[in-house]
């Protein structure tokens, strides 16, 4: 089959890319006439595992294709898909002028009737108004053109975005007419085969299923770290609670990691476009405007736990931060907690010594001038110096780190962990302060920091 996809984001790539390995002839459009260029030479300038890899084999297979010429890609494909950016607006909304560019193309260039699939997330009713705006354009132009809208949602986790779209748990498909249902079943029968995965259903409603599930993730990561901050005052152990209550199976394991927030490119837009579309349609959304705030909330608790155990003075002093991606397998920094906790630090009047497997390069991008970050090769050479050790991200090599290494490198043996990823119990008998999320026992400091010896000057 014939398939074009706007946009080379995540999803869009990774879509081309899938779907020209399975044997379809795919063309990927993007306006950035520079990146295209790079990647018909096969250089993707995104980390996503695999990503890279599939990308060139498409090309050397010559069943993906990439350009920046709306008319080629608009007249190529029998499915064109949407899979550009919908950022968010000042008021949560989503930006939807890149979903409706992409409808003006068709209404421009297109002949034969065609398909046109939302990928991208889009707010209830952008089908309808995607229709409308269509048709208004064809209607300027005095042209005519049978066209259909489906919504067809993914569900991709970026640092596992390649084996999902392989391996979809569910192909969600919002569109009308059986003629249409046919097309997207041949589309997707490669992915179909084990058993059946398609759930087929009305476009709002798809659109709507795409937003429920985000936020219904968003609120668990929420309610867990309401849930840690709970038992921090308690003096209960949020990991012990963590596995207590995953063993549910009505619960489960996912998404219930006590941290220091979610970010990334999902879940914090979703969520603002969500409560805005509640908004509009004079519903209450007291629950999602609740999880967003927990997790806006949460995103500073890393810095109020540092400010307070300083006393407030922290001007001068330098901290080695572990983790910038706002998860581990990409370097996606969107709405990271790393930021805020970087431009806590710095307004502190601290300096921050940084390293991250991936996003170094996005970080420099960022804060190309800030004179108080130094980014660092290794995680070893971070510590050098530091007042405390702070982790952000839970990539795999930050799980079992030297530390007798880190005990001798640091000016104090102080740990602060937004991912608990240690043992909090061989820390203390190690000498480290060591203090994680929701964890009551941990809080409890044996040697006021004042008495130790400092480590200045050893490493």
């Amino acid at each position: 089959m014939k398939i074009s996809v706007f946009g080379s984001g995540y999803v869009g790539l990774v879509q081309a890319a899938v779907l020209a390995e399975v044997g379809h002839d795919v063309v990927c459009m993007d306006i950035d006439a520079k990146k295209v260029e790079l990647l018909k030479q096969g250089h993707v300038s995104i980390f996503e595992p695999g990503l890279a890899t599939l990308v060139r084999e498409g090309l050397e297979a010559k069943r993906l294709h990439f350009t920046s010429d709306e008319k080629l890609a608009v007249q190529h494909g029998q499915v064109l898909f949407i899979a550009v950016g919908t950022p968010s607006q000042e008021d949560g909304s989503a930006d939807l002028s890149y979903v409706f560019s992409v409808g003006e193309a068709v209404a421009r260039h297109r002949e034969q009737p065609a398909i046109l699939v939302e990928k991208s997330t889009v707010p209830v009713g952008t089908g309808d108004a995607l229709r409308a705006h269509i048709d208004e354009c064809l209607v300027k132009i005095d042209r005519k053109l049978q066209f259909d809208i489906v919504s067809n949602p993914e569900f991709l986790k970026e640092g596992s975005a390649v084996a999902d779209c392989r391996r979809p748990d569910r192909i969600i498909v919002g569109c009308e007419r059986d003629e249409v249902r046919d097309v997207m079943r041949d589309l997707y029968s490669p992915f179909n085969r084990n058993h059946e995965r398609i759930m087929f259903m009305d476009l709002r409603s798809a659109e709507l299923t795409k937003y429920a599930a985000n936020c219904m993730l968003a609120t668990k990561i929420s309610f867990i770290n309401q849930i840690a901050e709970l038992a921090e005052h308690l003096g209960a152990d949020i990991e012990s609670v963590r596995l207590g209550i995953g063993a549910d199976s009505r619960i489960g394991y996912h998404f219930i990691y006590p941290g220091c927030g979610y970010g990334g490119s999902c879940f914090p837009k979703d969520m603002r476009a969500l409560i805005h579309s509640a908004k509009e349609a004079h519903c209450s959304s007291d629950l999602l405007q609740a999880v967003e705030a927990i997790n806006q909330r949460q995103k500073n608790k890393l810095f109020d736990r540092i400010n307070a155990f300083y006393k407030g003075d922290l001007a001068g002093k330098t901290f080695a931060v572990w983790g910038l991606a706002f998860k581990p397998n990409t370097d996606d920094m969107r709405d990271a907690p790393s930021r805020v906790l970087l431009e806590s630090l710095w307004a502190a009047g601290a300096n921050v010594r940084a390293y991250d497997p991936e996003a170094m390069q996005e970080t420099q991008h960022l804060y190309p001038n800030e004179s108080k970050l130094m980014l660092m090769g290794t995680p070893e050479s971070v510590l050098s110096g530091a007042d405390a050790l702070v982790i952000c991200t839970e990539w795999q090599q930050f799980k079992a780190p030297d530390f007798d290494l880190i005990q001798e490198r640091l000016n104090a043996p102080v740990i602060f962990d937004g991912r608990n990823l240690y043992d909090a119990e061989r820390l203390a008998r190690s000498g480290f302060l060591y203090f994680p999320m929701g964890r009551g026992e941990s809080r409890k400091l044996p040697i006021p920091l004042q008495q130790w010896p400092s480590n200045q000057g050893n490493a």
